[in-house]
């Protein structure tokens, strides 16, 4: 071997004895983590999670971390990570006077593992645009936002802050001051929009590749706003309707949600079928807000004011509760049947179809102002619940709150997983959710980027905007 050899190994085995000795930095490192895979319903023991900036570096055995540093290091001591959670839909809403309260529910979000929430419209969304900003930046506690902005309805709309669609050119012109704003998408209300102005919503918003979602007036045709581009349906009575043999002829008797029980009464599974492979051929999504049904059904029947979260809730969002109460006395005093019932029994026959069918499934609690003891954070653990109650299993329901979601966004490259490249919002628990839904109620610590939100800052997060 001639001297040049010698010094060619000599060299690149002491370059290899550096890098092999070199440190690795990370701002966040979690140890001995159990990672859950919410796609496989598989786990991997005795992990290490290392995360700079927003995400995540480096998932490894803890037998091949022989050298590193971090800023904080987190023991998981063996508990569960997974993607933290995402609420598809909630409000912050109630004018000027409840900005303050709407902003202090933000915390509830993190303390139940809850790290992205999508808000579909309101009244006050100037400072919740802002708040997306700060803690995108890392200066406010709470999940990432995305927000649809202004509702869309018609001529004096049923929200306040709610901006008039009546003309094509009233389209065109929302559409103008959404996108100034930056909006993630548009949330289209059903208050007295007409269904041609509910269609133009929606080919124009394509036309700009804007994502719509949203209510649909009950006079409007489902199928014939999917062709036209819509992107995702809230609640469960438009799909329904789209389920009944008997859509057309209940729908020109104008009866609106009147009509929900026998659309409910006539539900074909035939037809359901054919309607749950066209939305999965268009990547349409749907958020059931199941949950928040069953809680307005038993509104006069539960007593609510000793609900663990009610003194977390502010005095000014408690007394917009009583709205929901009164309008159930009124409903009762004139013998109106209640449609919630209905809609949560028929899920049990719609859920399991849909997921087979591929339908993308994303999990909403409806959370906020105005929605009578649906509580931030709380409720979307429920809402899961509801999911396995109508059939699917603790996986399934998870893929709902932590995979579906990005993929409305289409952003499902960046989220889903604890994976390296991915979005760094992961959640410990001790117990794991996919043998028990219950076990999401088991967290011990949420990350956030490189935020970490123990126990013991939780509580302290909780304890600041308790009523005193």
């Amino acid at each position: 071997m001639n001297f040049r050899n010698i010094l060619f190994i000599f060299l690149t085995t002491l370059l290899f004895s550096c890098n092999k000795n070199q440190s690795k930095h990370y701002e966040v490192l979690i140890t001995n983590a159990r990672i859950i895979n919410i796609s496989t319903g598989k786990i991997s023991e005795k992990n290490f999670i290392g995360i700079s900036g927003d995400t995540i570096q480096m998932v490894d055995k803890m037998a091949n971390l022989d050298n590193y540093k971090a800023s904080k290091i987190i023991d998981a001591k063996n508990d569960f990570a997974m993607p933290g959670l995402w609420d598809m839909h909630v409000h912050f809403r109630g004018g000027d006077t409840l900005i303050e309260e709407n902003k202090n529910l933000l915390p509830l979000y993190l303390a139940y593992g809850i790290t992205t929430v999508r808000d579909c419209g309101g009244d006050i969304s100037k400072s919740v645009l802002e708040w997306r900003s700060q803690i995108a930046n890392g200066e406010l506690d709470g999940p990432s936002i995305f927000s649809s902005g202004p509702k869309l309805d018609g001529a004096n709309p049923a929200w306040p802050g709610s901006l008039e669609v009546i003309s094509e050119e009233d389209v065109q012109k929302v559409l103008d001051s959404l996108e100034s704003l930056n909006v993630d998408f548009v949330k289209i209300y059903d208050g007295s929009l007409t269904p041609d102005a509910y269609y133009n919503i929606i080919k124009a918003a394509e036309t700009r590749g804007m994502l719509t979602t949203g209510h649909m007036p009950m006079a409007a045709d489902l199928m014939k706003s999917v062709n036209d581009g819509l992107d995702g349906s809230e609640h469960m009575y438009y799909i329904i309707k789209s389920c009944s043999p008997k859509a057309d002829s209940l729908t020109k008797l104008n009866k609106g949600y009147g009509m929900v029980n026998e659309l409910v009464n006539t539900y074909n599974p035939d037809l359901a079928e054919t309607v749950f492979k066209k939305m999965k051929q268009n990547n349409v999504s749907l958020t059931p807000t199941l949950h928040i049904g069953s809680t307005l059904s038993g509104i006069l029947d539960t007593d609510h004011s000793k609900d663990s979260l009610f003194p977390y809730i502010g005095k000014g969002i408690q007394k917009t509760y009583n709205g929901r109460i009164e309008s159930a006395k009124r409903a009762k005093a004139s013998g109106r049947s209640n449609m919630y019932g209905g809609i949560e029994k028929l899920s049990s026959n719609m859920m399991v179809p849909m997921y087979n069918a591929g339908v993308n499934i994303v999990a909403g609690s409806d959370a906020g102002a105005f929605n009578s003891f649906v509580y931030p954070g709380e409720s979307l653990i429920d809402e899961l619940h509801s999911f396995v109650n109508a059939g699917l299993t603790p996986q399934q329901a998870l893929e709902t709150a932590t995979m579906n979601g990005p993929k409305f966004f289409k952003i499902e490259k960046s989220y889903g997983s604890i994976a390296k490249g991915k979005v760094a919002d992961i959640i410990l628990l001790k117990k794991n959710p996919l043998e028990n839904i219950d076990n999401l109620n088991t967290l011990t610590t949420v990350i956030k980027d490189t935020l970490v939100y123990d126990q013991n800052k939780l509580h302290q997060l909780l304890k600041d905007i308790k009523n005193k």
